[in-house]
């Protein structure tokens, strides 16, 4: 029998995916599971395993080709032994074809990446004492390659089966931990790698010895996403034309691919709806590394790390419940402000893809274990195109560090349509003054860029501050709780 596969809906706002590779051939014998195409959305790259068990019949897509929702990606010939799927079985089952991007059962996966981080062999890895591991053939073959033992790997299939991005975030997760593994030869580059440890920035997220990548290939998309930028909301804004360049030399033109597009689009509209303001100051949070020191390892059996990020958290959700006027959006159509009553906070993760931010849901009923493993597991997955689409919605405020590359300060753009976003440079080594006595301190600079449509610049000074004080003496989120 003849079996067709369509490309599932993808989630909200999502209607179509560029094919980035098609991993089989017409007349090629597959299995359940195997790995038949990768396709990349403005959210996420993923692979799509087989449905059914049969021989490829007919490909109907092609690399670089963008395809919709609905649309028929293949169509395969089974033995026959198995009887038509009804339609609604057949939309569950397209549905978990695309795991990853579905954000159906998206909840639970989250919450299995607090207790089974894919980055460690202690503590994060499944322990299977008796029988072998269940994993299609395609994905043993992977974990042979990179040479990880599938023993190791949390598997995050339906009944635990180990996927591909199962042993691909494992990996990443080894790679990462090699990385931070030597020693470190002063307290500001210890403090530098606790402001940083997150893997929320984008000097840890290129590997050493990893040749560059083409523009094409790091910016390119498919010939069909040649196409105006659309700036929904944006105030109907006309896309400027260019000068011909080619009068002064040679040019290249590349199409935009999907997720450089979204960013493109997204930040167009944040900075002509939002009339930005950045307020700065310094956390002296020399505090910090030696709690940091002392703690860390209970974290790390944990499947986390301790870090100055994880610590924000906290303080930024306790400054959000005592100011939440940052924890809202303006409803320009209706003229009022939205107070959201929950804390779902959004950390800014560059990838070689561009910028992408998931978020954390609940922070403020979360441990600060849970909070270290849960942003240890998006990084991972976010970085290898992993995370899920329900991860990437639905967020309230946002954090983004750039303390891994450096820099005195940064000026962030709003994640529109929040209202705020608090940006963390690199903690480092300075002279503070003391009871009128000159010591050296870890300062790290701040910056609040705020929607000055919501709030003005002193209730943002005493917001920043609220954080201040919380980061400089971590005791104080104690007497909070």
């Amino acid at each position: 029998m003849s079996v067709e596969f369509k490309l599932p809906d993808l989630g909200e706002g999502i209607h179509e995916a560029e094919i980035i590779a098609v991993r089989v051939n017409e007349g090629e014998t597959v299995k359940e599971d195997q790995p038949i195409l990768e396709v990349e959305t403005d959210k996420a790259v993923v692979e799509i395993p087989c449905p059914v068990a049969g021989v490829v019949e007919k490909i109907n897509v092609k690399t670089g080709q963008s395809v919709k929702v609905g649309m028929v990606m293949m169509s395969f010939t089974t033995d026959g032994s198995a009887k038509a799927p009804a339609k609604t079985e057949e939309k569950k089952e397209q549905k978990q074809a695309v795991g990853a991007i579905s954000s159906a059962g998206a909840s639970s996966t989250q919450e299995k990446g607090l207790a089974e981080n894919p980055g460690t062999s202690k503590g994060g890895g499944r322990t299977v004492a008796d029988g072998p591991v269940a994993a299609a053939p395609a994905v043993r073959r992977l974990a042979r390659e990179l040479g990880i033992e599938l023993k190791l790997v949390s598997g995050s299939g339906p009944a635990g089966r180990v996927l591909n991005e199962d042993v691909r975030s494992f990996a990443a997760g080894k790679l990462e931990g090699h990385f931070h593994s030597g020693p470190l030869t002063s307290a500001a580059g210890s403090s530098a790698q606790a402001t940083s440890g997150s893997g929320t920035n984008g000097a840890k997220s290129s590997q050493p010895g990893t040749p560059p990548a083409s523009l094409k290939d790091k910016y390119g998309g498919s010939d069909s996403e040649r196409k105006p930028l659309e700036f929904a909301g944006g105030g109907n804004t006309p896309q400027a034309d260019l000068p011909d360049f080619t009068k002064y030399g040679a040019v290249e033109r590349v199409a935009l691919k999907s997720i450089r597009r979204k960013i493109a689009e997204n930040m167009t509209i944040a900075w002509s709806r939002i009339p930005h303001v950045t307020h700065f100051d310094e956390a002296d949070v020399t505090s910090f590394e030696p709690l940091r020191v002392k703690h860390d390892p209970i974290v790390n059996e944990q499947g986390g790390r301790l870090t100055l990020t994880v610590l924000t958290l906290k303080a930024v959700v306790s400054g959000l419940k005592k100011y939440p006027q940052f924890n809202a959006s303006l409803d320009e159509k209706n003229g009022e402000i939205v107070f959201k009553h929950y804390y779902n906070i959004g950390v800014a993760v560059a990838t070689e893809r561009g910028l992408i931010v998931p978020v954390i849901k609940n922070v403020d009923r979360k441990s600060i274990i849970e909070l270290a493993c849960e942003l240890k597991d998006i990084a991972d997955k976010t970085r290898t195109g992993k995370i899920e689409l329900d991860r990437l919605q639905g967020g309230t405020f946002t954090i983004t560090n750039i303390g891994a590359i450096g820099g005195t300060s940064t000026s962030p753009m709003i994640n529109y349509p929040e209202c705020a976003i608090l940006g963390m440079a690199r903690a480092a080594d300075k002279p503070v003054v003391r009871q009128g006595k000159i010591e050296i301190g870890t300062i790290m600079p701040l910056a609040l860029s705020f929607d000055h449509r919501i709030t003005d610049g002193a209730e943002a000074a005493h917001f920043v501050r609220h954080i201040i004080e919380r980061l400089e003496d971590p005791f104080t989120l104690l007497l909070e709780a």
